[in-house]
C-alpha cells in the first residue's frame, strides 16, 4: 500500500481487525520510509451505486461525503466519530444488499435520519432539514413535537 504521506510504494502491516460488523478489515499501517502511520480498509467490492440527487443529476455514491454530512449534523455534539462511521457504513451496506445500480439522494436522506434518530437527537433534526429541505418553521417544530411524543411515550411504557 502506498504510503499517503511521501508516496513510497510499501507499507507495513501493524495491525489488522475486523469492523464490528464484520464487513471489512481496517488495518494500521507505518510507511518504513517516513514512518507515518495510516489507516486503509479492506471492504467487499459491489457493483456501483449511482446516486440520483433531487435536480436529476447524477452522481457516484461517495462514502466519505456521506460521512461528512453526517459529521456536519453532528457538529458540536457527543457523538463518537465511531458510531457516525458505523452509520455511514451501514447506509451503504443497507443499498449494496438492496442491489440496486441508482438510488435517490432522498433514500439516503431517509436511511441517515433514520439512525440518527435514535443516536442524537440534535443531530437528527439538523439531518432532517436537509432531507426534508425544510422551508418553514412549523416543519422544525413538527420533528420536535414527534420526538417529544417519542419521548413521552417512552418514559410512560
Amino acid at each position: 500500500m502506498k504510503c499517503p504521506h511521501c508516496g513510497f510504494p510499501d507499507s507495513r502491516v501493524l495491525d489488522s481487525r475486523p469492523t464490528l460488523e464484520g464487513t471489512a478489515i481496517r488495518r494500521r499501517r507505518e510507511c518504513p520510509s517516513c514512518g507515518a502511520r495510516f489507516t486503509t480498509y479492506e471492504r467487499y467490492e459491489f457493483l456501483p451505486v449511482v446516486v440520483v440527487k433531487k435536480d436529476g443529476r447524477r452522481e457516484m455514491f461517495d462514502r466519505v461525503k456521506l460521512l461528512t454530512s453526517i459529521l456536519k449534523a453532528c457538529q458540536k455534539r457527543s457523538v463518537p466519530y465511531e458510531v457516525l462511521e458505523k452509520l455511514a457504513e451501514e447506509v451503504e451496506l443497507t443499498l449494496q444488499k438492496q442491489g440496486v445500480t441508482e438510488v435517490s439522494s432522498k433514500v439516503i436522506g431517509e436511511l441517515v435520519i433514520s439512525r440518527l434518530k435514535s443516536i442524537d437527537q440534535v443531530a437528527y433534526v439538523r439531518s432532517a432539514s436537509v432531507y426534508k429541505d425544510f422551508r418553514e418553521v412549523d416543519q422544525f417544530l413538527e420533528v420536535v413535537r414527534e420526538l417529544k411524543h417519542v419521548q413521552e411515550v417512552d418514559k410512560s411504557g
